[in-house]
């Protein structure tokens, strides 16, 4: 039998000092419908949560409005005490006040935002947060307020590396004049490819470049299309290519596919034995939009 595991991926350091295997895994589908209350199938939750760390995976990324707070629960209670590898990032700034369709507000106060990241590490049972990450720049507050409380809780001790959510070149520069940028998350997958801008300027500053959504691939994965036609030659499924390609496309690139079930779980980690050659990886680049 062959043993699947994370590492297959290869590793990047965040923040230059946390070393994980490139393959991580998302949590916010551990919740209820819509991303809210808790989950229907909570001990196969618990499940996919404890497997996770058995394949390899150590870095799950999480944030206090998946629930909202059931996600870091459900972390803690499946997995505290922590293995000493194991890298918990969080995000912090949009809230989840109910399951109304587009009802992710962004609050970047610095007073909210200091609540939020002392109930996530309270939620988490932890002294320090490893990764918390801005969710949203709130355009509403200036950004220099946000920023600047980042730095804040560095200094203090309470965040160990900072990152930022849906950002751009631009916002990533100004934040890097109050702290070092970890990591940068932002949609990105084959179909959907608006920030390479962003992934290039991560790549050559060396800041990990989390994509949200990571396997999807549109029509690229109907019957004739070039997902559909590698995973039929490799014996893979279409979100195995999907994330063969994005592990291919940068060094700094840190896939969080997310799951409710280990099935699915242990596919995605088997996905990281899934090889690309050059021109296997450049046939789904040219068919993938560009921006």
């Amino acid at each position: 039998m062959t043993t699947i595991h994370a590492s297959a991926a290869g590793t990047f350091d965040i923040g230059g000092d946390l070393r994980i295997n490139r393959l991580g895994y998302g949590a916010m589908r551990i919740t209820g419908p819509g991303f809210y209350g808790e989950p229907e199938d909570r001990d196969e939750a618990l499940r996919v949560l404890k497997r996770t760390t058995e394949l390899g995976i150590n870095f799950i990324d999480t944030a206090d409005c998946y629930g909202p707070f059931v996600s870091e629960e459900l972390i803690a209670e499946a997995l505290h005490p922590y293995k000493t590898d194991l890298v918990i990032a969080t995000k912090g700034g949009l809230v989840r006040p109910g399951l109304t369709e587009g009802q992710w507000p962004i609050i970047g106060d610095p007073a909210y935002l200091g609540q939020a990241v002392r109930m996530s590490l309270r939620r988490l049972k932890v002294e320090r947060i490893d990764l918390w990450q801005l969710h949203r720049v709130d355009p509403k507050v200036p950004e220099a307020d946000q920023f600047g409380f980042i730095k804040d809780m560095i200094d203090q001790g309470f965040i160990r590396h900072a990152g930022l959510s849906q950002v751009t070149v631009e916002q990533i520069k100004e934040a890097q004049k109050y702290f070092p940028v970890a990591t940068v998350q932002n949609m990105y997958n084959l179909v959907t490819r608006a920030d390479e801008d962003v992934l290039d300027y991560c790549e050559a500053q060396g800041i990990g470049f989390i994509p949200w959504f990571p396997l999807a691939s549109g029509g690229l994965a109907q019957p004739g299309g070039v997902v559909d036609t590698l995973a039929k030659a490799k014996g893979a499924s279409p979100s195995q290519i999907a994330l063969a390609w994005m592990l291919k496309r940068s060094p700094v690139m840190i896939p969080i596919p997310g799951t409710s079930r280990v099935k699915h779980l242990e596919e995605n980690v088997a996905g990281a034995d899934v090889t690309l050659s050059d021109e296997e990886f450049a046939a789904l680049d040219a068919a993938s939009p560009r921006p």
